[in-house]
């Protein structure tokens, strides 16, 4: 049976976007995997890369850096990223669309761009990594907003990947970067953050809800459709 989509993505809307394994099978398995996951999320969000970020990978490192600065200066975004999580079968992203059918190209872009590394990496494997039809639900208002990507960032929680008193130190997550542990910017977080007096207000935000975490397994299906 065809699947369609259900969701109409609108420019400058923001929508929880997650899709998983097939057969829930893993999709990240390593450190490497997951960094090259984190890596390709952060360069498609620009619109019309000159090259594959596999060719772009190949250009000497003299001519890399500017290249990667180049196209981080002057290309426009086709989603900005709210927040992310990359689980072993799963992800989560948060995505403002800025450009017409931003979210679709870009959710296309990442996950064809990935399976081709994790299929090259993984010889006996070939076709598709993950579901074929991503799921994707509108954030209606500010408090939906806030209370997803809180859903995101604690999910390594909810999940029992790590304790609630390690969660700073889950690095395939957007939260490091919203607390200062990483150098790296993917996100446009300030639409979060500009809510909190400070990170310390947002971490307690954050982790006041840890107890909770778990039970909102219970109400996934609102979560994501």
């Amino acid at each position: 049976m065809s699947q369609y989509r259900k969701t109409i993505f609108a420019n400058d809307e923001i929508y929880h976007v997650y899709n998983r394994g097939i057969d829930k099978r893993p999709t990240f398995t390593s450190r490497r995997e997951y960094k090259r996951a984190v890596l390709t999320l952060d360069y498609y969000r620009y619109e019309k890369p000159p090259l594959r970020l596999s060719k772009a990978l190949t250009i000497n490192l003299e001519e890399r850096k500017p290249f990667f600065e180049n196209l981080r200066n002057k290309s426009e975004k086709i989603v900005e990223i709210v927040a992310y999580c990359l689980m072993p079968n799963h992800f989560h992203l948060l995505l403002k669309q800025k450009l017409d059918n931003g979210i679709s190209t870009f959710v296309s872009n990442f996950t064809n761009s990935y399976t081709r590394f994790f299929n090259t990496r993984n010889k006996k494997r070939e076709g598709p990594l993950f579901q074929g039809v991503f799921k994707a639900v509108h954030i209606e208002d500010n408090e939906q907003l806030l209370h997803i990507q809180r859903y995101i960032h604690i999910n390594p929680v909810v999940s029992f990947i790590v304790s609630a008193k390690n969660l700073d130190n889950y690095e395939w997550s957007s939260l490091q970067e919203y607390v200062g542990l990483d150098e790296k910017i993917i996100c446009d977080k300030e639409i979060i953050l500009d809510q909190f007096s400070s990170i310390k207000n947002y971490k307690k935000f954050l982790f006041d809800q840890i107890n909770y975490a778990r039970k909102l397994k219970e109400i996934e299906h609102l979560l994501i459709e």
